[in-house]
């Protein structure tokens, strides 16, 4: 069986070597930051970190990451702690659906340790890929921006 290390934690799963780590981390680890969107990385709402980097989980393989730190949106911080960037959108009322939410919060995590203090510019880069059909992009890159800001 595969071992993941996920949020600092090695976990055995039951998934195949070449099931997506998106149902690993839903269906074996009951995680349910990362959300199942398209299918085919498209919209980014499965988005995780792998060694810091942005992956999109739905099209990742588990035996693909074997050895790797995958950091879920529960990794950033505990529902009674958020990280400053989960309280950031939290203060910018940033979800309306909330559906995208993992996605934009795990790709701007990554924009910001990279670079802490972007440009709003940057962040709507940073961004781009990630769908929202809510239409909260403006609240979503003040959030983004309130944290930077907070650092």
């Amino acid at each position: 069986m595969p071992v993941l290390k996920v949020n600092g934690r090695a976990h055995e799963v039951a998934a195949a070597e070449d099931a997506p780590l998106l149902y690993a981390l839903r269906n074996d680890l009951q995680l349910n930051g990362p959300k199942y969107g398209c299918g085919l990385s498209q919209c980014g709402s499965c988005t995780v970190l792998i060694d810091g980097q942005p992956v999109r989980s739905c099209v990742t393989t588990v035996g693909s990451v074997a050895g790797q730190e995958i950091t879920t949106l529960e990794g950033l911080g505990p529902i009674d702690k958020p990280s400053r960037l989960q309280q950031a959108f939290i203060d910018e009322q940033a979800a309306q659906c909330g559906y995208c939410m993992n996605g934009m919060i795990m790709r701007a995590q990554a924009l910001l340790t990279a670079h802490p203090h972007p440009t709003e510019g940057e962040v709507r880069l940073a961004l781009d890929g990630n769908l929202c059909r809510c239409g909260v992009h403006n609240r979503i890159v003040r959030a983004v921006m309130r944290a930077s800001r907070e650092a």
